[in-house]
């Protein structure tokens, strides 16, 4: 759900953001030895106002498995949130049609946003077994600030960068999903409806580097055509 306290920017990422979330991308550390599998949490408000975005992720996640494949592939976890408290997440997938499958079974409710029971799941998940990185995207915040940043302090502690992915531009969020990115690693982006191509890139550029780190995205860039090649060759 949006919130409407502050004027609408215009709502379209930029160039410049989208380098400046590939450059913190590509500063991560690398977090994989050879020859193991990158785990992936794929997290995504559920709420009713997030019914398009869902859709439009449903269609475009096979390209983090497509992605990776070359590079020891990748186990994702879905995780959402929706409705009266309902929180979920599916075991660790490890293809595309298992992904879709699970995605397609969702609608989004009306609800409030969980992102703190989010990040304390990614939390959890991460002290039993690496997690490599978090991606989420949504639009609203409505917790408190100490809410969100203390789990993600303890993300930052265990080395598991989270990727924010805003739809929209309210300001509240923004500042809030940077914070969250900057503390433990990640990186924020913006993006709207009408960025089918900017989702699918950079959702395919960190699952790279959650299979093979800095390196491997480096590689992935070199093989890419379009905005992603553009994008981080202007990084160096």
């Amino acid at each position: 759900m949006a919130n409407d306290r502050y004027p609408s920017e215009q709502p379209r990422s930029t160039h410049q953001e989208i380098e400046a979330f590939l450059k913190h991308v590509n500063q991560a550390p690398a977090v994989l030895n050879a020859g193991v599998q990158g785990r992936l949490i794929f997290a995504l408000d559920a709420t009713l106002s997030r019914q398009p975005t869902w859709d439009q992720a449903s269609h475009i996640q096979s390209e983090m498995f497509t992605a990776t494949r070359d590079i020891g592939g990748l186990q994702i976890q879905l995780c959402y949130y929706r409705g009266f408290g309902e929180f979920e997440s599916t075991p660790w997938l490890r293809n595309t049609t298992s992904l879709l499958n699970e995605m397609n079974n969702v609608s989004c409710r009306a609800g409030r946003t969980q992102i703190e029971r989010l990040l304390q799941h990614a939390c959890r998940e991460t002290r039993r077994e690496k997690v490599q990185a978090v991606i989420f995207i949504g639009d609203c915040v409505e917790e408190t600030v100490d809410q969100l940043f203390a789990p993600a302090g303890e993300l930052a502690m265990l080395g598991t960068p989270v990727f924010m992915f805003q739809e929209g531009n309210e300001l509240v969020t923004k500042r809030t999903f940077k914070h969250i990115a900057e503390l433990t690693g990640g990186a924020w982006c913006r993006f709207d409806s009408h960025s089918a191509q900017t989702l699918k890139d950079l959702l395919a550029a960190v699952a790279v580097f959650a299979s093979g780190g800095r390196r491997a995205l480096e590689n992935f860039a070199r093989n890419k055509q379009g905005e992603v090649l553009k994008l981080v060759h202007q990084l160096k």
